[in-house]
């Protein structure tokens, strides 16, 4: 993993909207790009930090695609989400100030990099900056409140279709198609995350293709009918 000193400009970068305050002053925003000054670049399948490592920083993911994983008792890993451009990592080290899982880059990515000492210190001076943070800590807990609902109560159909949704949703959020995408992960990561076995994974995609819901070429997937998949998720009469 390569970390390079170079200048970010917070207030040019085109995700600007999604990973920090909206309505700063000029001189706030001057304050938080001197506070994000190094970029990281992190190949495909190398690690940004690692489970029991010291917490130093929060990264907002510049390019590139990461999942989560915490290793389970038999040893298998485990993965906990998945996270895209414009989104925050790193928030699992802040209670004990160490890392509590792995992020795994799963394509090529690069992040920006926070020390979070220097972080806490401007949101202090800097209102919207704090809203923001605790907002960023509140979107986690909705997000673990979503997937204990996913693996608790909802049947494979259903757990897939949610999250083929959710996926094309915050893709949607930074400019790309409503309806087609590139699946960066694998069915077996989809799998673990969703609490289902790679063959189930495998099965319930090709329903979807059979029922005429989802068009699916190797990694590109197309959604035919979107109402289709949120019928799955909120049948009729529910």
């Amino acid at each position: 993993m390569k970390a390079q000193n170079i200048k970010v400009a917070c207030s040019s970068c085109s995700l600007r909207e999604l990973c920090m305050p909206a309505g700063l002053e000029p001189d706030d925003l001057k304050r938080i790009d001197e506070l994000v000054s190094t970029r990281r670049k992190v190949k495909r399948r190398e690690t940004l930090f690692r489970n029991g490592e010291p917490f130093t920083s929060l990264y907002a993911i510049r390019t590139g695609f990461f999942k989560t994983r915490v290793a389970s008792e038999d040893g298998r890993d485990q993965v906990t989400g998945f996270q895209m451009a414009g989104e925050i990592i790193g928030l699992d080290g802040i209670v004990n100030e160490q890392h509590t899982c792995d992020a795994v880059a799963i394509e090529d990515s690069e992040v920006c990099v926070m020390p979070f000492q220097r972080l806490e210190a401007l949101s202090r001076e800097v209102k919207a900056l704090q809203r923001h943070v605790h907002q960023v800590m509140s979107r986690e807990i909705v997000r673990e409140h979503g997937v204990m609902l996913l693996l608790g109560s909802m049947r494979a159909e259903e757990r897939l279709a949610a999250f083929l949704l959710n996926l094309v949703q915050r893709l949607h959020a930074r400019g790309f198609s409503q309806s087609e995408f590139i699946l960066r992960m694998t069915r077996e990561e989809i799998g673990s995350y969703l609490g289902l076995t790679l063959e189930t994974v495998s099965r319930t995609l090709s329903k979807f293709m059979s029922d005429g819901i989802v068009e699916i070429d190797q990694r590109k997937v197309r959604i035919v009918d979107p109402e289709g998949l949120r019928r799955i998720v909120n049948p009729p009469g529910c």
